[in-house]
């Protein structure tokens, strides 16, 4: 095994999505990805409820904007059928009725895992009790990483910090650590 195979390389996309610009914000984590491609990433990472932009309040509780939020996190999961990076990302998504706060794995064409958010701040501008249905406490998940077939990216609640190799921000700055194992 080479050196570069033996590391998980992750792109922390730190961007300013706009609220309620499900179009632009799935946009730019399009770039966001192929910016991580270019630099050999095998998973980039978009914030919380990144597709709706954030806070976004009541509008997540309209079910037009509620469908344009899961259209679009499918249609990124297409995206990554070409054999890119894995994106991990947040948006709302509706399960058997329930609103949830979510972050989606998508990779190899496909949702991968996807996973509700289980403690719901409800004070300051946090009102995401009346927002969202509570997710589980434990869940794991496994998922062969895109470029990695032989490498598992496993995603748990007891997992030892991984550390990026790259961060993308809006205004451009960087931020290099070398890699660490994380959850097994």
């Amino acid at each position: 095994m080479t050196e570069r195979a033996a590391q998980f390389s992750i792109t922390l996309a730190q961007l300013n999505p706009t609220v309620g610009d499900v179009e632009g914000n799935a946009a730019k984590a399009r770039a966001a990805r192929a910016q991580a491609r270019a630099d050999g990433a095998d998973l980039v990472v978009l914030p919380e409820l990144f597709i709706t932009g954030y806070p976004p309040e009541d509008l997540v509780l309209k079910p037009a904007f509620q469908s344009a939020c899961r259209a679009a996190i499918e249609e990124l999961a297409r995206d990554t059928a070409d054999g890119g990076p894995a994106m991990l990302i947040g948006s709302p998504w509706v399960e058997d009725g329930k609103l949830y706060n979510a972050c989606a794995l998508l990779d190899e064409g496909r949702i991968a895992a996807i996973r509700f958010k289980a403690n719901l701040p409800n004070y300051g501008v946090f009102d995401e009790k009346r927002l969202f249905a509570r997710g589980q406490r434990i869940m794991k998940t496994s998922s062969n990483v895109s470029r990695r077939p032989a490498r598992k990216f496993s995603w748990c609640r007891t997992a030892r910090p991984m550390r990026a190799t790259r961060t993308i921000c809006g205004c451009r700055s960087r931020w290099r650590a070398s890699p660490k194992a994380g959850c097994r």
